[in-house]
């Protein structure tokens, strides 16, 4: 039997993983849907037209990352596609932004995510796929998402020297690096308990159908990154070429817009 776990999949770019992976991955005959919030969850699974096992942690928690590895030693499953998507991130000055909402984004974005791998790969094979959800934002430094941008950044440079560590085993991994996304809560989540007027627009954000729709058809291929929209991928090639500090003026006058 061949397993799909996806984290964050209560709710936005998770939650369009659990329906794509279910409808179109032809090797998958379930999916751990793996978030905070069970009701969600247990919505998801209704909706579904593969068997959905609900598993409600918050990865935050340590304890939650112990109990998911007791799980799969007694389940031992043969997991096909891990999605790293539980992430949230925090607009605003370092001022603005708690030091509990920083050391959560810090723990969810990169320990969680890196915690949720090594504790999969043992239950991988051959062909099997690690998707691990960053974003465009890993490309540079961006002040007023800083922890956000500094976390991505993590998970971008991880996932691409794991790679090249699983390439004897035959397992892909796909960094997937998307520009905002506007159906989903993530710019709405933002927002909260900052100052928001630190980027005032979001001007061709993306959906999640097609970031996740992208991002699947990446990984099939095999490709180290994918950059699901036009804005990610101009902004993936720029920032080879241009130093971080005209970028960063460059966004200095974007966020401003």
């Amino acid at each position: 039997m061949g397993i799909a776990i996806i984290t964050g999949a209560s709710s936005g770019l998770g939650r369009e993983f659990v329906y794509q992976i279910a409808s179109k991955e032809k090797d998958i005959d379930e999916v751990w849907a793996v978030a905070r919030r069970k009701e969600r969850l247990e919505e998801l699974a209704d909706k579904i037209n593969v068997p959905v096992q609900v598993i409600p942690l918050d990865l935050v928690k340590r304890e939650n990352i112990d109990y998911f590895i007791e799980y799969l030693a007694k389940r031992k499953p043969h997991v096909n596609i891990l999605v790293n998507a539980a992430g949230f991130g925090k607009i605003g000055s370092y001022k603005d932004i708690s030091l509990l909402d920083s050391d959560d984004m810090i723990d969810l974005n990169c320990r969680a995510a890196m915690d949720m791998t090594v504790a999969v790969l043992p239950y991988m094979r051959k062909k099997s796929r690690i998707i691990e959800i960053c974003s465009t934002a890993a490309f540079q430094p961006f002040q007023y998402l800083n922890i956000y941008a500094a976390t991505k950044a993590f998970l971008y440079r991880y996932s691409r020297a794991l790679r090249i560590e699983l390439l004897p085993r035959g397992i892909h991994v796909t960094a997937v690096c998307p520009y905002w996304i506007k159906n989903t809560e993530f710019i709405s989540k933002a927002k909260q308990n900052g100052d928001s007027r630190k980027i005032k627009n979001f001007i061709f954000a993306g959906k999640a159908r097609s970031v996740a729709a992208m991002a699947l058809n990446d990984s099939r291929m095999g490709l180290p990154v994918s950059t699901p929209g036009p804005v990610c991928f101009i902004h993936r090639i720029v920032a080879k070429f241009i130093p971080h500090e005209i970028m960063i003026l460059v966004w200095e006058l974007i966020r401003r817009l």
